[in-house]
């Protein structure tokens, strides 16, 4: 019987002590993101990208480490961004305007430390998928990419509560090519690497 009680007492405090070292929540908020554009030839020339606002939703995890204050940070991540592009078919025509907007599933998998009890620092790296991309061009409307990339995500944030808000920067290392596909253009590529801010509102079940 004492054993019995024992090990009652044991299984809930083992499932206590898991629940205090694995957190989690759900996610959003907004992207500011600028792509480059390289390696444009032949028909079209694109000039003077300028970013535009996105936004984000996810789910994370929180895995709180033997050392002290540090801890894992896994998430899983919805991202559509979107560009404002000026293009034209030749140099000497009047440029028109134009947006490349994409739509892309990011796993950043972060390590962070907590200090002064609300704030805490993260970094790590963040891969990423491109589910769906296009130029809003009659002529260039499918763009095929590479799809997969890794890129890394540096930042900081503060909680209060079970509320939480961060601010990071993400660069993609990898290259990620695209093409235009089903075109009137032919040999047409360009570079779709993200680097951009973003903003998160988190909240804590």
């Amino acid at each position: 019987m004492k054993k019995a009680v024992l090990m009652i007492f044991l299984f809930v405090g083992g499932i206590q002590l898991a629940q205090s070292q694995i957190q989690g929540g759900i996610k959003g908020g907004i992207n500011y993101n600028s792509n480059s554009f390289t390696d444009v030839k032949n028909d079209v020339v694109f000039d003077n990208a300028k970013s535009k606002t996105g936004f984000h939703a996810g789910a994370w995890l929180r895995i709180n480490l033997p050392v002290a204050n540090l801890y894992l940070r896994p998430e899983l991540v919805y991202t559509q961004l979107s560009n404002e592009v000026s293009y034209k078919y030749n140099i000497a025509d009047d440029p028109k305007t134009t947006t490349y907007d994409f739509q892309k599933i990011d796993i950043p998998v972060l390590v962070g430390m907590k200090f002064l009890k609300v704030a805490h620092v993260f970094g790590g790296p963040s891969f990423q998928y491109i589910l769906d991309s296009d130029f809003n061009i009659e002529d260039l409307k499918q763009v095929d990419s590479d799809g997969f990339s890794v890129g890394v995500q540096f930042g900081a944030g503060i909680e209060l509560g079970k509320l939480g808000l961060d601010v990071r920067w993400e660069r993609a290392l990898s290259d990620t090519e695209a093409k235009f596909i089903d075109s009137n253009i032919n040999d047409v590529n360009f570079d779709t690497r993200v680097n951009q801010i973003i903003v998160g509102l988190s909240y804590r079940f």
